[in-house]
């Protein structure tokens, strides 16, 4: 119990040696108070110090009347300071007892020096001792020579004053520091609960939109079967657009599953392993053939890092999605991935007539674009000048390790 009062009083301690006496609360309360404590203790110094020599009626004023100005010292403490000096100066020539406003006049140079310029400080010193050793010698050459004695504790009270002052701004510095740290880190946070949200956004968009075009697709195919000729109905055909219609919601259950997993906590249980890379474009391409696209694929890469096997499925998979949607019935469609030159070469371009004009613009080509660029990469999407689109990405390559050789054709067909 007694440990925990001393912290506290410590503590209490160091936050009014560490608080800016300028913005300090109660400031005129508490300093009255403090003058109120320092005429009590002139009033003893007066009475029992000095072999009994009493201040006469004048005296015991200007005594009094020095310590009034100490209520506002941290408002003005110069003037303040020069106030004391007003009144301590006629008191001294009096040779009234001259230790008792010492209190009063030390609590004054320490103010002005824990809230002034060390220049300032300097000059209020050599004044005051000044000032202090002429009046001096209109009492006594012998007073004269024990100010100058004396005059040491004027200046350890001054540099009390500035050692403290400039204690407070290096632990003013510190905070201000840490404050800033603790801004540029929730900037940080922000920034990238930003980006994290922008990829999932874009994640969900291709996901949705190539499943969506997909299951549409499957589902005119399965409807034109069943309404071409209801005598003769090719339930093969049906169960089989039926089937991939199932496959795909599955699918894309599985992927979406696996994109919301970063919105949970990274020790989950349930946690599905990485969104998939290169080895998931074999799947795109027969998931576009199966809604009409004929596809031919070309890969030639090595080992590829993550975030630029993600990227370029995400590519693909836009791309072709577009293809499917907007290049027209059985477009063809070529896909070629080429490592050259310490970068992922990747092209995705159709046949097909385009989107039509005057159409709404989504986020494919956007989102396509942002996933370059945030490898360090470039996106160029248009229609081709012999006819349909083409969309050309640069992806740089990060190789951690030296890994194996994928070089020759894989998936490579024609649907």
């Amino acid at each position: 119990m007694v440990s925990v009062q001393v912290t506290t009083t410590g503590n209490r301690v160091m936050a009014v040696i560490n608080r800016d006496p300028l913005t300090a609360p109660h400031a005129v309360r508490n300093d009255a108070l403090l003058a109120v404590v320092a005429a009590v203790l002139a009033v003893g110094l007066a009475l029992f110090v000095d072999d009994g020599r009493r201040p006469d009626a004048l005296g015991w004023t200007l005594l009094l009347a020095c310590h009034v100005p100490l209520a506002w010292r941290r408002r003005r403490p110069l003037l303040v300071l020069l106030a004391i000096v007003a009144c301590v100066a006629p008191y001294h020539a009096l040779d009234n007892t001259h230790t008792a406003p010492t209190p009063a006049t030390y609590i004054a140079l320490y103010t002005v020096a824990v809230t002034g310029r060390p220049l300032r400080t300097v000059l209020v010193g050599v004044g005051v001792i000044t000032l202090s050793t002429s009046v001096m010698l209109t009492v006594s050459m012998h007073e004269a020579l024990r100010v100058l004695q004396i005059s040491g504790w004027v200046v350890a009270v001054l540099f009390l004053g500035a050692d403290v002052r400039f204690y407070r701004q290096y632990v003013a510095a510190i905070v201000e520091r840490a404050e800033r740290a603790e801004r540029t880190r929730e900037e940080e946070a922000r920034r990238r609960v930003a980006e994290e949200r922008l990829r999932i956004a874009r994640d969900l968009h291709d996901l949705l939109a190539h499943s969506i075009t997909l299951i549409g697709v499957q589902t005119s195919v399965a409807a034109h079967v069943l309404s071409a000729d209801p005598e003769r109905l090719d339930r093969e055909t049906v169960a089989k657009a039926l089937d991939d219609i199932a496959e795909t919601c599955r699918s894309a259950r599985g992927e979406l599953r696996t994109t919301l997993e970063v919105l949970r906590e990274h020790d989950s249980p349930d946690a599905r392993g990485p969104l998939p890379g290169l080895d998931g474009l074999p799947d795109l391409a027969e998931a576009a053939r199966l809604a009409g696209a004929r596809v031919e694929q070309t890969v030639r890469i090595r080992q590829a890092p993550p975030a630029v096997g993600a990227a370029a499925y995400r590519i693909v998979q836009e791309a072709l999605t577009n293809a499917v949607r907007h290049a027209g019935p059985e477009p063809a469609v070529r896909v070629d991935l080429v490592e050259r030159e310490g970068a992922l070469h990747l092209s995705v371009s159709d046949d097909g007539t385009g989107p039509a004009p005057g159409g709404t613009p989504g986020f494919g080509l956007v989102g396509m674009r942002e996933r370059a660029r945030t490898l360090g990469g470039t996106l160029d999407a248009g229609p081709r000048a012999d006819g349909g689109f083409e969309v050309i990405a640069v992806l740089p390559l990060t190789r951690t390790g030296t890994g194996t050789a994928a070089t020759g054709t894989v998936g490579e067909g024609t649907g």
